[in-house]
């Protein structure tokens, strides 16, 4: 689509949004992905938070996350214009105008800022508005553009959701909360490097500089496998340092052997794989290993505060 195309249909966006539309701009499904791990550094930090104020942090950290994907869709209307999987989003479709969709992500970015620093603690809305200002301008702005390595640096901005939460709680940063970021953090590059694998040709038309377009899908096989095995045991960590159980650890080095093992199919796939299931395989498991990681220490942490009351 080119840039007058996309300036007629920004300027007959205004009278075709909906409600929907705006939902969309949030990004619901990053969205609830960033409330779940929030939530689990929430629960994990010692001590506790007022319910009231417990809700109000996640719905100040779930509006900062919609926030960002609304500033992201902003700034990245010229590309995913050109993507197929993101040219149905409300701005390349016309139905939100880039104006809109920016004063729209400033104002939830400041509410959001402004009532979790007020109303829960100022280190939590600190950080909170260190992520928003990490995904829109470190990564949206600057990395993804310009290097092969934009996820691995701009997916810190994924992972600081449950360093916001426990900040919550504590109004401090510990070492338990940053192994939850490492979590997040060393499973960000494996999981997109996968999906890029097989929307590479997207990629290259948006002019993207990902991983299998500018180093090859054998570059980028070999970096997911790495990636892999450093994951793998960083999963365990939390019982290692003793803040998770033993159970826990049992399933979370399965979990762990059994990405690697999806890694290492990736990376004995051939190049003429067109049908790239090994990466597909890959992407769709690393979603269902992120969310029953921090299920787990959900779970966990809740007998253990229901044996505590009781």
């Amino acid at each position: 689509m080119s840039d007058i195309h996309l300036d007629r249909v920004d300027a007959e966006a205004g009278n075709l949004a909906s409600p929907s539309d705006y939902i969309a701009l949030l990004k619901p499904r990053v969205m609830s992905l960033v409330v779940f791990t929030a939530l689990v550094g929430m629960m994990m930090a010692p001590g506790g938070i007022h319910p009231v104020l417990g809700f109000t942090a996640l719905l100040c950290i779930a509006v900062g996350a919609g926030a960002s994907g609304a500033l992201n869709m902003w700034y990245d209307a010229d590309i995913d214009a050109i993507m197929k999987r993101t040219s149905g989003r409300p701005i390349p479709s016309g139905r939100v105008t880039k104006g809109e969709a920016l004063a729209f992500g400033l104002t939830l970015a400041a509410f959001s800022v402004t009532l979790l620093a007020l109303f829960v603690n100022l280190v939590a809305g600190l950080l909170l508005a260190f992520t928003i200002f990490f995904y829109v301008v470190i990564y949206s702005m600057w990395l993804k553009r310009w290097t092969p390595q934009n996820i691995v640096i701009g997916g810190a901005a994924g992972a600081f959701p449950p360093v916001v939460g426990w900040a919550s709680v504590t109004g401090s940063v510990s070492f338990e909360s940053i192994v939850l970021f490492l979590m997040i953090f060393m499973w960000t590059p494996p999981h997109f490097w996968a999906l890029a694998m097989f929307k590479s040709d997207d990629y290259r038309r948006a002019g993207i500089p990902m991983l299998p377009v500018v180093s090859g899908l054998a570059e980028t096989r070999r970096q997911i496998l790495l990636y892999s095995l450093i994951l793998a045991p960083i999963g365990v960590l939390p019982t290692i340092l003793g803040f998770a159980s033993f159970a826990y650890g049992v399933a979370a080095s399965v979990l762990g052997l059994a990405f690697v093992i999806l890694a290492i199919r990736v990376y004995r796939m051939k190049d003429s794989d067109q049908a790239m299931l090994p990466a597909k395989r890959l992407f769709a498991f690393s979603i269902l290993y992120l969310f029953l990681l921090f299920a787990m220490l959900l779970v966990e942490r809740c007998i253990s505060l229901i044996g505590w009351a009781v």
